[in-house]
């Protein structure tokens, strides 16, 4: 399968060893996080790193739950069938822990010329072994460090990643972060071959997943794209959101009863607390935690009410990318038909629903896409795109343009989103944002409005600025 998109994520891997080759840094050697949600694609795009670098190099990929013996095996003869000229030295090692198993790696890589190793789900590698980061620590600072090798840590797990490279961890201070994200906008674009519009529809389904976005055919409109995966019981689009999910959410468990409450729209606390307990709630103490750790694996985002004004308990829970939205909120429970196939029947309830559903789902890409717009000449100060709500989400205001978040200094602007087939952004929608605009903390009559339009604006709206599909990709492509 060709590879795709990522020449940004590519050239950051290039430039960090085009800084070994070239010698620069305190160190001759240098280390990369990467991390990222899983099946994002990150072993596949370092994969491709290392085919294009034409540099000798080993990837090795730990097995959750294995014996810490029979990894450190493997790694060794991965050692022994590597291009590195080291490689017979550390032919059939049998290596005692990961300290030998590592300093066998420092052997096998080259003295003199750059070369890349990979080793990949790490968070697999310290659970099997408490010892893995001490030795990775030690090692690399009395070996690895010291060769011209680009050593490229690989992990989905965000929070056991982010806590290798924290304050009182072995490997603090040791390895740049890179976050491997889902295809964006213009990516998905040039992939499908969709106009602007259709674009923004195909990853707010695909969520820019690789695996989920290579089976759209380019030009196939959304119905063709939908047809042919629910015709499939073992299509992409289906099966990515199971997989991910059991990787690291077994269907038994709390976690995963809270992921389909807020995968059932944007919800508040106790939405969600009603909702996943079942015959009764679940109680704070038990869902707190839960969110947190959700929050933290960047599985779900929380945001605010954007204004002058702290509102922190206002909170609104919605998963963090598109792709598992959608399949929470249709595919899930639409599994079954497919199996048994309905898949028209499933294809119905999506296009029944699919108006009131994108309206929502499409907020973030589009506040996501005006921070890469944004700051310009016209508003130099804008760091923080949200939204504002009260706690009867009546009056709710879709955009609000800020100088910083969570509590701005200054308002800028306030905006609308209507983002319907056929309908443009009109008077009426207007008329309701200069009514309800006051109600947001830090806002006056002088506060620019703005809007984000499917299909356009009425000429005649005395609006600061708008924006459509082809502005919201603009924002993505180079």
């Amino acid at each position: 399968m060709d590879f795709k998109g990522r020449a940004a994520d590519l050239d950051l891997l290039g430039k960090q060893m085009e800084q070994i080759a070239g010698g620069v840094g305190a160190t001759r050697g240098r280390a990369v996080i990467v991390t990222g949600r899983r099946r994002v694609g990150k072993s596949r795009l370092v994969q491709e790193f290392c085919d294009r670098a034409d540099l000798p190099y080993v990837v090795f990929q730990a097995t959750r739950g294995r014996n810490p013996v029979a990894e450190r095996a493997d790694f060794a003869a991965a050692l022994a069938g590597s291009g590195f000229p080291g490689a017979e030295a550390v032919a059939g090692l049998q290596a005692g822990d990961w300290n030998q198993a590592l300093r066998a790696l420092a052997l096998a890589v080259p003295d003199d010329t750059p070369s890349i190793a990979v080793l990949d789900e790490v968070p697999w590698l310290v659970e099997q072994d408490r010892e893995f980061e001490g030795a990775l620590q030690t090692v690399w600072d009395r070996h690895l460090s010291a060769k011209p090798l680009l050593l490229i840590l690989v992990g989905s797990d965000l929070s056991v990643m982010e806590a290798l490279q924290s304050y009182g961890r072995p490997f603090f201070g040791r390895a740049a972060k890179m976050m491997v994200n889902p295809l964006h906008l213009a990516d998905v674009q040039a992939m499908t071959g969709l106009d602007a519009a259709a674009a923004i529809d195909a990853l707010l389904i695909t969520g820019g997943f690789p695996e989920v976005v290579q089976a759209w055919r380019p030009g196939m409109d959304l119905a063709a794209y939908l047809r042919q995966e629910l015709a499939d019981p073992l299509s992409p689009l289906l099966m990515a959101g199971e997989l991910s999910l059991l990787g690291e959410f077994p269907e038994a468990s709390h976690s995963r009863a809270v992921l389909e409450a807020v995968g059932s729209g944007e919800r508040s606390f106790t939405m969600i607390a009603t909702e996943a307990g079942g015959a009764s709630p679940l109680a704070s103490g038990t869902l707190s935690p839960i969110l947190n750790t959700l929050l933290d694996k960047r599985v779900v985002a929380a945001d605010s009410p954007l204004s002058i004004k702290a509102d922190t308990k206002n909170k609104r829970y919605r998963i963090a990318d598109p792709y598992l939205r959608f399949w929470l909120a249709f595919l899930q429970r639409g599994i079954p038909l497919v199996e048994r196939g309905r898949g028209d029947i499933l294809l119905e309830r999506i296009e029944r629903s699919w108006p009131s559903w994108r309206g929502r789902a499409v907020e973030p890409v589009i506040r996501e896409s005006l921070l890469r717009l944004l700051p310009n000449d016209r508003w130099p100060d804008i760091e923080a795109i949200g939204g504002w709500w009260n706690r009867q989400n009546n009056p709710e205001i879709d955009l609000v343009g800020a100088d910083r978040e969570p509590v701005a200094r200054r308002v800028h602007f306030l905006g609308s989103i209507k983002w319907l087939e056929s309908q443009t952004f009109g008077r009426r929608e207007y008329d309701s944002l200069v009514r309800d605009m006051l109600a947001v903390p830090g806002v006056d009559e002088s506060t620019s409005l703005v809007a984000v339009s499917r299909c356009g604006v009425t000429d005649d709206l005395p609006l600061a600025a708008h924006w459509g599909p082809e502005d919201l990709l603009r924002a993505w492509q180079a």
